[in-house]
């Protein structure tokens, strides 16, 4: 049913779905979870209560960030190339593991790095071609 509507409807409109629909499903997995990791913490009470609904924030924000990223990329290559195939979905991939990766990241970490680096091409951009097969 996707091949049908993938081009009629808007790609927001598909990655608004996603995110909805994965969001509410690592929320649920965060509530599942949370309250596991909460007590082998050794919380208890409001604390316990705090942590379970951080967690589920967080697990819900990061699937739905994923399933966002992911599905809005795939649409939009897929409508720039005018091809639905393997490629849309492992470009898409990548980008939305950079998103997860660019979320969790320690940015003090990073720009403590960028100062100690002394090679002028180390910013230098990468350049990835996938030629279609």
């Amino acid at each position: 049913m996707e091949e049908e509507l993938s081009g009629v409807v808007p790609c927001s409109s598909l990655a608004v779905e996603s995110v909805i629909r994965v969001g509410t499903a690592g929320a649920l997995w965060g509530f599942c979870s949370a309250p596991y990791d909460g007590r082998k913490k050794g919380l208890t009470g409001i604390a316990q209560a705090s942590y379970v609904t951080k967690s589920v924030g967080k697990f819900g924000f990061q699937c739905g960030l994923v399933a966002g990223v992911f599905t809005m990329t795939r649409c939009g290559l897929q409508r720039y190339r005018r091809q639905n195939d393997w490629t849309n979905s492992l470009i898409a991939g990548a980008v939305a593991g950079a998103a997860v990766a660019a979320r969790t990241r320690s940015w003090t970490q990073w720009n403590s790095k960028l100062g100690e680096q002394s090679d002028p091409d180390f910013l230098a951009p990468t350049i990835i071609f996938v030629a279609p097969v």
